[in-house]
């Protein structure tokens, strides 16, 4: 089963990993600044493909971003194509007004 954890940094990015049986095997790379939270890169270890476990790191950054009150910038080439591709789930957080 797999199971994301949030790494905040005060200094530097932070991260939600990504841990299954085999121990890490994903990342998503953000920083927050004020009420934004920008997600700079997305990875799910190459063996893990079509487990959705991008999913599952997308599903935590965008319950983490709703508790917080906090609008994502996506410059993570999958987090912004999945805001465009369902654009109706995630139009309250995407902040397009800052989007790179």
């Amino acid at each position: 089963m797999a199971e994301v954890k949030i790494n905040i940094q005060e200094k530097g990015p932070s991260s939600f990993d990504l841990y299954d049986e085999d121990g890490k095997v994903g990342e998503m790379v953000f920083d927050i600044n004020s009420t934004d939270l920008t997600v700079y890169h997305t990875e799910v270890d190459p063996s893990k493909e079509g487990k959705s476990y991008a999913k599952l790191l997308l599903d935590a950054m965008v319950g983490y971003v709703r508790e917080h009150h906090l609008k994502v910038i996506p410059v993570c080439p999958y987090v912004h194509l999945q805001f465009k591709r369902h654009e109706e789930l995630y139009h309250d957080i995407w902040n397009k007004v800052r989007e790179a």
